[in-house]
């Protein structure tokens, strides 16, 4: 982590998992192997449901929960419930089924079976509280124009 404030912040997103119910499939804490720098163990949490703060809250470490879903619909579901929307992911060995899946979910980018979807002219940028507009390619650079439009009448 950047700091020491961050772990301490993380740590408190893993400590909330617990107290909601989840538990560790992996990592759940400080990492003490290295001694220098502010690491956390890379974590997935299991035995969460999408209501809990940790699955719905931005965390910024290396934490994953993972949820449970009944089929594509309640998978968009879940994935649409988010207050934010700046980028996910659909894997699928059924190309043209991820394609659909991620076709319905509210995100500014979206990788589809490992597609890279950063470059420099392509547009990024989020949904939801995760910002509106774009940076990069044709329309982060519309982002700077001032647009007008003259309508003039027939005489």
């Amino acid at each position: 982590m950047i700091s020491q404030a961050q772990r301490d912040r993380v740590e408190s997103y893993l400590r909330l998992a617990e107290e909601e119910g989840g538990s560790f499939a992996t990592g759940g804490g400080v990492d003490d192997s290295r001694a220098d720098g502010f690491w956390i163990r890379p974590t997935v949490i299991a035995g969460l449901d999408n209501n809990s703060r940790v699955a719905q809250e931005e965390i910024f470490g290396p934490v994953l929960v993972v949820i449970p879903h009944d089929g594509d619909d309640d998978a968009v579901r879940i994935a649409n419930e988010s207050a934010y929307g700046l980028s996910g992911s659909v894997d699928s060995g059924d190309p043209e089924r991820a394609r659909g899946v991620a076709d319905r979910i509210r995100t500014g980018t979206l990788a589809v079976n490992g597609g890279v979807w950063f470059s420099p002219d392509a547009p990024f940028g989020g949904y939801k509280q995760s910002g509106i507009g774009r940076e990069m390619g044709v329309a982060g650079f519309e982002e700077y124009l001032e647009t007008k439009l003259i309508a003039e009448g027939v005489r």
